[in-house]
């Protein structure tokens, strides 16, 4: 303190020079200008003799103005003197000044530079430094290794999470409320840290020291000895397994637990508990008591006794004198390192893959926040020094393993880790969430311990699987084409192909299944088929290597020696390579000549067909004409002197030939619309002059002959028929064949309806007889049901329910047929009204 207190006086005695120097105006103002203003009345007196000599009161104004020149000269005189004198006292005052403050700023840079080489952060919130705090002393003293000053104040990334919570709570009611603290942290790594924090001035310092250097094996120790409570040091001391002891205020071993008694009588000392050993000899006794005077923090001596082993002596203060213990030390702990991990502590936090680094005693010396994550540990239970068995314990407990039956047998076999030498893959771990964890271990170091590295790979798993069904779908299906598949890669070898491929070019599944080049599989064909066979894989060859990105798709057919026809496809994957497909298209090829042959001779005699019907039909119109007409004169000059049986017969002529000119016109008709030149005629039409027509033509075509029941026709129209606008010739034609095929099948004197009615605007025709009715297979061909055998009386050729169909589909209309019960059968006809837009038929 003694050095303090000059620096408060030295300040104290500058702000007196600063108070005097603000003073100097006023002492100016009350002293030195009082003179300078008494000067003019000064002057005046000095010049009363002058005024005497003269004699006269009345001079005096005469002599005024030479008095107030003279006063003026004085006052200039004496204002500069008090000018210059004023300037120069300035000059002075502002050079000391400037020296004080120079002096200053070298004592604060003393004392920052005396706070930074102190094993201990300071952070000050000042009134000048705004809201950006700042750091003095040594960061590294309570951040782990790596850290950046500046994550002092992240107090969640070094502290436990209880404790910075606090810290952060304190923190605020200091800034705010002005409370100051003093408080122990235990941090991350197990370190004890002080913290304490006071009000600054106008702000706030907090001042951050470790209470021990190492991390504490013994919080109780630490803990105790922050309490100052020699009693319960001397508690805890003996609850400890390793050699402790405690001295009193002139360093005498005043108490010594079991080991260090143990430890003692091992070294052949004599003492008990009572009156306790020295451990050291005198000398570095000695020294190592004069260490622990000069300093209040922890001290550390490294011993070796032959036969015990190494121990490091680790001293510090308690209230009422100090205490201390013996920690062993292995080969690997005598070394100032942590296992060859430190350098790496930061990229392990760093990585987004948990990882985890047990020591060769399998404690937990690195692990990082994934690995938390992974296994889902608090900071509380994963703390540094854990055993891996304890940690397989509680992830047992909580169910988050791989079941097994022997549990203990398993994690036998996982500790094995630690005895391997080079890295080691475990099998999945199948976990009872549905996860799959990966497992690698790999040896830490020289010094022994392992490193685990998990990988979450239930994603990838599934991943695998989906890819693996789409490759055994995808493979199926190219098995099952009956196309054959080949796929190239970019290099030119077969990744990819179908049985059918080995089939069609006589090469084994073998060599296809290790993937080949397509050079050898061109002399795997040359051998299977030497005429062609590899040469017609190299011309192949030309579009599978082609890597031009401009390329396009091949097709094409190839004819080989042995007569095969094959159409390939070369195709272009988007993957870079090339798909090629060949199919075996011999007998399709054979099929289509022979169907092009027909086709061609069926062409053929059609055309011969039309000619023929064209020709015939043309040249059967004479003579009918001609027997139509001597029957016509038989029956009309010579009908007197027939008999009854001549009269029939030439009745018979003439129906006959009737039917024939019908036929034979039916024939042209169908030739007309095969032609693609038949064309309809619409025209308004009167409905009853329509059924006039074709009763005549009926009439005509089955006359009453020899005592034969005639047709009885029952025609049924409806009286209020809306204009009907049609081909008038067409539409004779479709009643007439309907209903001299209706008379056909129906038996002699069998009734004929004919019903016609419009329905919306549709004209409706229906036919209805007492014949033997339709079959299901009629229904579904009208056209051949007159060939089936009928009680008729007649049969005919299908041609007049070839021509009505045809008629009916050029006016846009339908035709339907089905059966009536009991018997008997019913064509319906639906045409349009208006027919007028019907097309042409094709």
């Amino acid at each position: 303190m003694s050095a303090r207190v000059p620096i408060h006086q030295g300040r104290a005695g500058n702000d007196n020079k600063t108070k005097r120097q603000r003073m100097a105006p006023d002492h100016f103002r009350k002293h030195r200008g009082f003179a300078v203003l008494a000067a003019a009345p000064l002057t005046l007196i000095t010049a009363s003799p002058a005024l005497a000599q003269s004699g006269a009161v009345s001079s005096l104004a005469g002599a005024a103005p030479l008095a107030i020149a003279v006063g003026a000269g004085c006052f200039a005189l004496i204002a500069l003197v008090m000018v210059r004198t004023v300037k120069s006292e300035g000059k002075a005052t502002r050079r000391r000044a400037a020296e004080q403050i120079a002096g200053l700023r070298a004592l604060v840079d003393e004392y920052e530079g005396l706070l930074s080489g102190t094993r201990e952060v300071t952070v000050l919130w000042t009134e000048n430094t705004g809201s950006a705090p700042k750091l003095l002393g040594q960061a590294a003293a309570v951040l782990p290794i790596g850290r950046q000053p500046a994550s002092v104040l992240n107090f969640q990334s070094w502290l436990s999470a209880n404790d910075a919570e606090r810290l952060s709570r304190l923190l605020e009611d200091l800034r705010v409320h002005g409370h100051a603290f003093a408080e122990s942290l235990n941090t991350l790594d197990g370190r004890l840290v002080r913290a304490n924090g006071w009000v600054l001035g106008g702000g706030a310092a907090m001042r951050l020291r470790p209470a021990f250097l190492e991390p504490t094996a013994e919080p109780q120790v630490v803990a105790a000895a922050a309490s100052g409570d020699m009693d319960s040091v001397r508690a805890v001391l003996d609850s400890l397994g390793a050699p402790a002891f405690a001295r009193d205020g002139a360093d005498r071993l005043i108490y010594a637990n079991a080991p260090y008694l143990a430890l003692a009588k091992a070294l052949n000392k004599g003492g008990t508990e009572a009156a306790p050993p020295e451990l050291l000899p005198a000398d570095q006794l000695r020294a190592h008591l004069d260490a622990c005077d000069d300093s209040t923090m922890p001290t550390k001596l490294s011993l070796d006794w032959p036969g015990q082993g190494k121990f490091e002596l680790v001293e510090f203060a308690v209230a009422g004198g100090r205490a201390g213990y013996l920690r062993p030390l292995t080969d690997a702990a005598a070394k100032p390192s942590d296992g060859g991990v430190s350098h790496i502590s930061g990229i392990v936090d760093a990585l987004a893959t948990p990882i985890a680094i047990f020591n060769a005693k399998r404690e937990l010396i690195q692990f990082n926040q994934a690995y938390a994550e992974l296994w889902n540990l608090t900071p509380k239970f994963l703390v540094l020094g854990l055993d891996e068995r304890a940690i397989l314990d509680k992830l047992r407990t909580e169910g988050m393993l791989p079941a097994a039956v022997d549990y203990h047998e398993w994690r036998k076999e996982h500790l094995k880790s630690y005895e391997r030498t080079t890295p080691h893959e475990n099998e999945a771990w199948h976990l009872p969430d549905g996860r799959s964890i990966k497992v690698i271990s790999a040896p830490a170091g020289a010094d022994g311990g392992v490193v685990y590295v998990f990988e979450d790979i239930t994603e990838r798993l599934k991943l695998e699987s989906t890819n693996k069904t789409f490759s055994n779908v995808q493979r199926e299906t190219i098995n099952a084409l009956s196309e054959a598949v080949a796929v190239f890669g970019t290099n030119g070898r077969l990744t990819l192909s179908n049985p059918r491929l080995s089939a069609l070019w006589k090469v084994s599944m073998t060599e296809l299944g290790q993937n080949p080049h397509i050079d050898q599989i061109a002399e795997a064909s040359g051998r299977a088929i030497p005429e062609d066979g590899a040469s017609i894989w190299r011309d192949l060859k030309r579009g599978i290597i082609d890597l031009n990105p401009t390329r396009s798709d091949q097709t094409g057919r190839i004819t080989r020696s042995d007569g095969r026809l094959l159409d390939f496809a070369i195709t272009r994957l988007p993957d870079g390579q090339t798909m090629m497909t060949f199919l075996d298209v011999t007998e399709g090829a054979s099929y289509s000549r022979v169907l092009k042959e027909r086709n061609d001779a069926l062409v053929a005699a059609d055309l011969l067909k039309d000619a023929f019907v064209e020709n015939v039909s043309y040249e059967l119109r004479s003579p009918l004409t001609n027997i139509i007409g001597f029957a016509d004169l038989l029956a009309g000059t010579e009908g007197g002197t027939l008999n009854e049986r001549q009269r029939a017969y030439i009745d018979y002529i003439r129906a006959s030939s009737v039917t024939l000119g019908v036929l034979i016109d039916n024939i042209l008709d169908l030739a007309s619309v095969d032609a693609g030149i038949a064309e309809l005629r619409p025209e308004l039409l009167n409905v009853s002059t329509l059924v006039e027509k074709a009763r005549a033509g009926l009439s005509a075509t089955f006359p009453e002959i020899s005592g034969e029941k005639p047709i009885n026709l029952v025609v049924d129209i409806d009286d209020h028929l809306p204009p009907f606008i049609a081909d008038g010739t067409r539409i004779v034609q479709v009643l007439y064949n309907l209903l001299s095929n209706a008379a056909r099948f129906s038996p002699p004197g069998g009734e004929i309806r004919l019903s016609i009615s419009c329905r919306a605007e549709r004209m409706l025709f229906i036919i209805e007889d007492e014949g033997p009715g339709l079959t299901d297979e009629m229904k579904n061909a009208i056209l051949t049901r007159i060939d089936q055998p009928a009680p008729g009386r007649q049969r005919g050729a299908g041609l007049g329910l070839a021509i009505v169909k045809t008629f009916v589909n050029l006016h846009g209309g339908t035709i339907n047929a089905e059966r009536r019960e009991p018997r008997g059968s019913r064509i319906i006809v639906n045409l349009p009204r208006d027919s007028a837009m019907a097309g042409v038929a094709e």
